[in-house]
């Protein structure tokens, strides 16, 4: 228990990291007139890994945060889709974004940006809209209060000790935090995806040709695959995804494994041919990143939650990285908002808050497996541990661990076979889905959108870019679970359903 000796004042939440999770989920409560104070332990700008963005992050809760303007003024690269080496077909594919009739065709595009600019924009929006944003403040615990957190004790950027008391806070500090285990939670690993990542940044790289230039491109080779992310009209951020077991090898010498890896590529090769690897600032360290496929046994406890890597994080192919930090954030938001009004039961509130998160995390991980499945090749260790129906009894039993029962209920009580089957199952409608892709002359979304692993995953970012687009004019909203909430009408609170 930390002590609350030296109090030097109170707040209505306290959120720790100023990342996109804790900036979204700060403003999104400060918009309700509450007192929000946001601790982060670094000075911004800073570095930080994830570039791509979704739509449904930039026109849905960016919208209903009101720093979308801001983000089309910054002059980040356009994504209008991704282009893809990877399944049966040799040739790359490309698919482009494709809105829903009820959005305007100028929503289905995201970004891809410097993190260092982005976060510095949301955190900036937080202050505009209200938030006490406190940069270089480390949180060092929280305080524990009979059972409840109560605030937390912090150390400022003078050295000095401070204590602030809070009704609730809420950790969105990153993979790294430091009080996510406060919530009594242990990070259960997916064994599916227990890889490592290698990236770097690279000035004058290919582009793809017009009008995909912006696209992410993901290139799978035997030793697992590429990202390829265009910052600007010449950075690029470049990584390859690989087995855990090459870990040594890359902490060695990183430079070396690096280029050996570009060299197994060829497509990648050729993209970098007349490429130079960036070697200072921010972009001139060679990184690498492991186990990061992860989600806690728990989201929240009386006084705090988890949102964004603290709480989750999952394989970065389909770069879903931000948006499930922000949709989190998004939950997060409207349980504490709904309890400080009075209009929800905490337990209620929050039930609600980790059921719809979960259940977010668990479509996209089953999409990814899906997505992993469609690329096959004998002869690689990568891709023969990625095929469902040869997973080991413990990759699977690993899997139910992580997601089981927070979806649908059904993986809790299914076997392993039933898995295997299952996944092999929406492999092979997805295969279908992307072998009618390929063959089309014009990019769209919609054949994939015939796989219901691909609908799953884009369903509730698309409900938000409806809902931030048309607000009131939505219509009735049916609750996502039996006997559920339901997003309030401006969408910043839970109300119970009818």
């Amino acid at each position: 228990m930390s002590s609350t000796e030296g109090l030097s004042e109170e707040a209505h939440v306290v959120v720790v990291g100023g990342g996109p999770g804790g900036s979204t989920l700060a403003t999104l409560i400060a918009m309700r007139g509450h007192r929000v104070i946001l601790l982060e332990k670094e000075k911004f700008p800073r570095w930080q890994i994830g570039e791509s963005l979704l739509p449904s992050t930039v026109h849905g809760i960016c919208r209903l945060t009101g720093v979308t303007d801001e983000l089309a003024k910054a002059g980040f690269t356009k994504k209008h889709g991704g282009t893809m080496r990877w399944g049966a077909n040799p040739e790359p594919w490309t698919f482009s974004f494709s809105a829903s009739p009820r959005i305007t065709s100028e929503t289905s595009h995201a970004y891809q940006v410097e993190r260092s600019r982005f976060d510095q924009i949301l955190l900036d929006h937080a202050r505009h809209m209200g938030v006490d944003v406190r940069e270089q403040h480390a949180v060092v615990d929280v305080i524990d209060r009979h059972g409840r957190v109560g605030g937390v004790t912090c150390t400022d950027a003078e050295g000095a000790q401070r204590t602030i008391l809070a009704k609730y806070v809420v950790d969105a500090s990153g993979n790294k935090s430091r009080i996510h285990q406060r919530v009594g939670a242990a990070r259960e690993y997916s064994e599916f995806f227990r890889s490592l990542a290698l990236f770097g940044y690279f000035e004058g790289g290919k582009r793809l040709p017009e009008p995909h230039s912006g696209n992410i491109l993901c290139a799978a080779f035997t030793g697992g695959w590429f990202w390829y992310i265009p910052l600007s009209s010449t950075l690029t951020s470049v990584g390859a995804v690989v087995q855990r077991e090459l870990a040594d090898k890359i902490q060695g010498d990183p430079e070396a494994a690096l280029t050996s890896l570009i060299a197994e590529c060829p497509l990648i090769a050729e993209y970098l041919q007349n490429a130079t690897r960036v070697t200072e600032g921010q972009y001139g360290q060679l990184r690498v990143r492991k186990d990061y496929s992860y989600a806690n046994t728990k989201f929240w406890r009386p006084g705090m939650a988890l949102v964004g890597d603290a709480a989750c994080f999952i394989d970065p192919i389909f770069s879903s990285g931000v948006h499930l930090a922000t949709y989190g954030a998004l939950l997060a938001a409207r349980s504490i908002n709904s309890v400080l009004a009075q209009t929800v039961d905490e337990d209620t509130a929050f039930r609600e808050f980790e059921r719809r998160y979960r259940r977010e995390y668990s479509a996209f991980h089953d999409f990814l497996v899906s997505f992993y499945n469609l690329h096959v090749d004998e002869a690689s260790y990568f891709w023969s541990a990625k095929k469902v129906t040869d997973s080991t009894s413990s990759a699977l039993e690993s899997f139910v661990t992580l997601v089981g029962g927070v979806s649908s209920g059904e993986a809790a009580l299914a076997t392993d076979q039933a898995l295997a089957q299952r996944y092999e199952s929406q492999s092979s409608e997805f295969a279908a889905a992307v072998d009618e892709l390929a063959g089309n002359e014009e990019p769209s979304i919609l054949p994939l959108m015939r796989a219901q692993v691909v609908r799953d995953a884009m369903q509730q970012g698309a409900n938000e870019q409806i809902r931030a687009q048309l607000g009131s004019d939505i219509g009735p909203e049916s609750p996502l679970f039996e006997g559920g909430l339901i997003a309030s009408p401006d969408g910043l609170s839970w109300s119970p359903s009818a």
